[in-house]
């Protein structure tokens, strides 16, 4: 048994402790980003607007929350590696997405105001616990390990994701089987009491399933302040802000790292688009719900042996040559979701995007981790996460303008080749074996720095 762990890279109890934050956030990824919420935002918060105003409404609104957390990663990230609260500013952040989510409890018909503001608000808290977890990655990880350990999280991602997805799909279909109202002559309240139970759902999910990592996964040690700075109060924001001028002057010496950045900035807004805009975009071409939904249930368990694979994949030809095997494919979905008419052409692109989503994003993790040094994770993740921000933003910027542009989103799904065919130039040109010499001549010179 512990061999087939290890295999997938879930052989100790603090590295399954940190995938299953995974499980934990991917509740809220799967049902408040991708699933659920879009369609309700669009259906019931936007009532009475036109389809297409829904989502370019939902696209500028996913822009304004992934700028704010775009700006605060770098600060948040390098204050961790200072203070050493990594897991306590992940808490931070998880308690205030997991409240948003429970709020949108209160989101009814025609509300799209509140339903943007909590929507932010989850984002901000999803993806600022992000930069803290992702930091944790190189402390647990060893070199041989680390692409299988990153693939083994969003793998249990998928698991998590998908069961609640799954419970929330069978309340939200037959409402009558969990004593919920059903039927005809529903007020709008009762009718949307399902869905909004789902909202509340992933709060509690978040929250319970985030517990085994603060229990397990060790606090990294602190690397204190840079020299002749002082703490500005608890947490050292001036600190953090000089600290980052001095790495923005240093990055010239991690050339690889900050190309897989860019690299990585470029094709991560091209998957963050898909899975954000894709039910919006199926709710314009006026879709099923329901079968609209179960496509993500299905990319979910689809995803969950190629997560796996892709891992293992990796330890073969390279996390590179993997990721660019994947941007190959969501090229592909783009052309295919360009020409898709009917609901079962959707449920063919979920099957594809299973395949390759958890894999790219897993292994861009990992393969940053590999080249960055160690005691300083929270500020380079910080960086990353500044940068995935910055791929959720200009993706839908471009969605929403080549709605404006054309009128439809089908002009809008086909623009997003464009940034995987830049990404994977850009990755392409990126010396891995440098780059991660570099990382671990830097740790070896802080090892020796301690002694």
């Amino acid at each position: 048994m512990n061999a087939w762990l290890k295999r997938l890279g879930l052989d100790r109890p603090e590295l399954r402790a940190w995938a299953m934050y995974d499980w934990a956030n991917s509740a809220m990824a799967c049902v408040i980003i991708t699933a659920v919420f879009p369609i309700y935002y669009s259906s019931v918060a936007c009532h009475g607007m036109k389809a297409e105003d829904a989502s370019r409404l939902f696209a500028d609104v996913t822009t304004f929350g992934m700028a704010i957390i775009a700006v605060l990663s770098p600060i948040l990230g390098t204050m961790a590696d200072f203070n050493g609260r990594k897991k306590a500013m992940l808490g931070g952040f998880l308690v205030l997405g997991a409240l948003a989510c429970a709020g949108m409890f209160f989101i009814h018909q025609g509300g799209w105001i509140l339903a943007s503001l909590l929507f932010i608000l989850a984002n901000i808290g999803a993806n600022g616990s992000f930069v803290f977890y992702d930091s944790l990655l190189p402390h647990i990880a060893r070199d041989d390990e680390i692409n299988r350990v990153s693939t083994a999280g969003y793998a249990l991602g998928y698991v998590g994701g998908g069961v609640l997805l799954a419970l929330n799909l069978a309340w939200i279909m037959k409402p009558g089987w969990f004593g919920l109202p059903s039927g005809e002559g529903l007020s709008s309240s009762q009718a949307t009491l399902p869905a909004r139970l789902a909202f509340v759902s992933v709060a509690a999910w978040w929250l319970v399933f985030a517990i085994p990592l603060f229990r397990r996964v060790s606090e990294p040690k602190p690397t204190g302040l840079p020299p002749g700075v002082d703490a500005d109060g608890v947490f050292p924001i001036r600190a953090a802000i000089v600290q980052l001028f001095a790495t923005g002057r240093a990055l010239g010496r991690y050339r690889q790292a900050v190309l897989l950045l860019l690299a990585f900035l470029i094709y991560n807004d091209g998957i963050g688009t898909i899975m954000r805009m894709a039910t919006i975009y199926a709710a314009e071409l006026k879709f099923n719900q329901t079968i609209t939904i179960a496509s993500i249930v299905l990319v979910q368990f689809v995803g969950i042996p190629f997560a796996f694979l892709f891992g293992m994949l990796a330890d073969r030809i390279g996390a590179r040559v993997s990721i660019m095997l994947g941007l190959v494919v969501y090229a592909g979905i783009c052309v295919l979701g360009y020409y898709m008419t009917a609901e079962w052409e959707f449920l063919i692109l979920a099957i594809l995007v299973g395949t390759v989503q958890g894999g790219t994003q897993a292994l861009s993790r990992s393969l940053f981790a590999s080249m960055i040094p160690r005691n300083r994770s929270g500020e380079f993740f910080g960086f990353f996460g500044t940068f995935e921000k910055f791929a959720g933003i200009f993706g839908p910027l471009v969605f929403a303008w080549m709605n404006w542009m054309t009128g439809s989103s089908r002009g809008s799904i086909l623009a997003i080749i464009a940034f995987f065919v830049v990404g994977a130039g850009l990755l392409a040109l990126v010396d891995v074996e440098e780059g991660q010499r570099l990382a671990r001549t830097e740790d070896r010179a802080e090892v020796l720095a301690e002694v």
